[in-house]
C-alpha cells in the first residue's frame, strides 16, 4: 500500500497528477489554499499502490509518495 502527502500550499492544481495516477486516486480538495488553488489530495490510501508517477508528474514539487 502506498500513501500520498501533497503540500497544499505549493500545489497550483495544474492536475497533472490527477492525469499520471493509472487508478485514478487524485482529486481536488473542496478548500481552497492561501492562493485560491483548490490542491489535489488523494482520495482513498487503500488501493494506492505507491507507483510514484504522480509525484514525477508534477511541475511543483509538491508531492510526496510513501509505501
Amino acid at each position: 500500500m502506498g500513501n500520498i502527502l501533497v503540500n497544499r500550499e505549493r500545489c497550483k492544481a495544474c492536475a497533472l497528477c490527477t492525469l499520471a495516477c493509472p487508478k485514478k486516486l487524485i482529486l481536488f480538495s473542496q478548500e481552497a489554499n492561501s492562493q485560491g488553488f483548490y490542491p489535489a489530495e488523494l482520495s482513498s490510501g487503500e488501493e494506492c499502490t505507491g507507483c510514484a508517477l504522480c509525484a514525477e508528474a508534477c511541475p511543483d514539487v509538491a508531492i510526496e509518495v510513501w509505501r
